[in-house]
């Protein structure tokens, strides 16, 4: 259980940040780790409670507490207090496909329901994740383990995002041959280009999935089911297809003047910049940039924030982030208390770096568009702003933000990014298979499964469940896995999460 008294004896720790205006100067990941004998007291910290809320992962007023695939955590934070690291990293392995990627980009919805932060510092369950892994790679124990034997069944998992890797890893240790089709030029969905590499650098991706290829996994890219190719085809070669090809319909902005150049989807625009990123050896001329450009971010949260980062890094003269909400207070509601998510402000990476460079913090809550301007040659010049305020209907009793007459306003634009949000999975990718869509805009499955209207044809991940974080992926890929397993043996060996 850790140490009994180390919640009492060590303080929380984690690993430090590069100051923001030298990280500025690279894509780099920026934290140094902590050291082992550290990442033992952080271990240390651990009590394992008699209920452990970290690893609960249950929905509590619409949000989720703790870590949705039930992580062991208090497990392997005594084994990383005693040193036994091996051990730490199968106790991880059995819960988690990819601590990899989940130790860097989830929000941590695990510490924020630690009962250590009920009263004090919650307990530094990412870090203690990054460092089980880390070690699990230079020690070779994260090695491909290829299955013994084969089953003879045939799986197509098409899109290599989280849920999509999750489905293939969890098939492939079954037997089953797996075949994974990205329509990008490289291996990761999600993970490869809606994430910037200063959260998760690429090759951390390319050396995962160079321990599946080993293990058996098939990795076809720029293969696009859909258009070139057939789903029909799939369908009649493989005894079972899983979609995976996430909720990438972003949210628009009906508003006028927004068919003027400049403006684009953040999404678009974070793909573009790791291309460039990631191209840049190969010489190519770089494309959609905010070099010496006025950016103005439509939306807040982790997308409008890493557009926030990369834009600074690119070198733009100003960014301003809008946001339609009011800021967040610094503390918990007392309609908020733990172990609910906590719905207070932040200041994240990207906002840090933009207050370093240019002074002061990029947002403007309770705000939004209400006009685009353009120049001359058709391109954006301006946003026109106005302000919102929160009113509550007498009827419905819900509170909606409206506008407040008089309060427009103009910011110089020449570079627009729009981080809405999204509205649900690609309509074409379901046309191509014939599955259907419910009101959400996503896939709809069968009751709470995965299993779709189209025989042998199943959907998880961002696709099925919509928008969501990497760590849902993982679980939606795991228990879709498990479905099909059992769909092509009648039975399953594989966990129920």
């Amino acid at each position: 259980m850790g140490k009994p008294t180390g919640f009492m004896e060590y303080e929380r720790e984690t690993a430090k940040a590069v100051l923001p205006k030298e990280r500025i100067l690279h894509f780099n990941e920026f934290h140094t780790p902590l050291s082992e004998e550290k990442q033992k007291q952080q271990g240390a910290r651990c009590m394992n409670c008699g209920v452990p809320f970290c690893q609960s992962g249950v929905e509590l007023m619409g949000m989720t507490s703790g870590c949705p695939l039930h992580n062991l955590i208090p497990e392997w934070n005594d084994l990383i207090y005693t040193g036994n690291w091996e051990e730490a990293y199968a106790r991880l392995k059995k819960t988690n496909n990819f601590p990899e990627f989940t130790s860097r980009v989830c929000p941590a919805l695990c510490e924020a329901a630690c009962t250590c932060g009920h009263y004090d510092e919650p307990v530094t369950v990412k870090e203690n994740e990054y460092g089980i892994v880390e070690h699990a790679y230079q020690a070779g124990y994260a090695a491909a383990k290829p299955p013994r034997t084969r089953t003879g069944k045939t799986v197509a998992v098409i899109g290599s995002g989280p849920a999509g890797l999750a489905a293939a890893d969890q098939l492939n240790k079954r037997g089953h041959t797996v075949t994974v089709y990205e329509r990008d030029d490289r291996i990761g969905g999600l993970l490869m280009y809606g994430i910037p590499n200063m959260k998760l650098e690429k090759h951390v991706i390319d050396r995962k999935t160079a321990v599946m290829k080993e293990e058996g996994i098939e990795f076809f890219t720029n293969a696009h089911a859909g258009k070139e190719i057939k789903p029909a085809q799939l369908v009649k070669d493989y005894d079972a297809v899983i979609l995976a090809c996430g909720a990438k319909q972003p949210r628009d902005l009906n508003v006028p003047g927004r068919d003027a150049a400049g403006i684009c989807f953040a999404v678009d625009y974070l793909t573009v910049a790791t291309k460039n990123l990631l191209d840049a050896k190969e010489k190519k001329k770089p494309s959609l940039s905010a070099k010496g450009k006025k950016v103005v971010i439509i939306g807040g949260g982790d997308t409008g924030n890493d557009c926030a980062g990369t834009a600074v890094r690119q070198g733009a003269v100003t960014v301003t982030q809008l946001e339609m909400m009011p800021k967040a207070p610094g503390q918990r509601a007392e309609d908020n208390p733990w172990p609910q998510w906590p719905k207070i402000s932040k200041t994240d990476y990207g906002q840090e770096e933009a207050i370093a460079v240019f002074g002061h913090d990029p947002r403007i809550y309770q705000t939004t568009v209400k006009e685009f301007i353009k120049n001359k040659a058709g391109a954006v010049s301006a946003v026109i702003t106005v302000r919102l305020e929160p009113k509550k209907d007498e009827k419905t009793g819900k509170t909606a933000m409206v506008e407040i007459a008089g309060s427009e306003c103009k910011i110089d634009a020449d570079l627009v990014l729009i981080a809405a949000g999204f509205t649900g999975a690609q309509k074409y990718v379901a046309d191509a298979f014939g599955v259907e869509l419910n009101a959400r805009g996503t896939v709809a499955a069968k009751g709470s499964g995965y299993a779709t209207n189209v025989k042998k044809v199943f959907a998880a991940g961002d696709m099925r469940r919509g928008q969501s974080l990497v760590v849902w992926a993982i679980r939606e890929g795991r228990e879709a896995a498990r479905e099909v397993d059992e769909y092509l043996l009648g039975y399953s060996g594989l966990p129920l999460q």
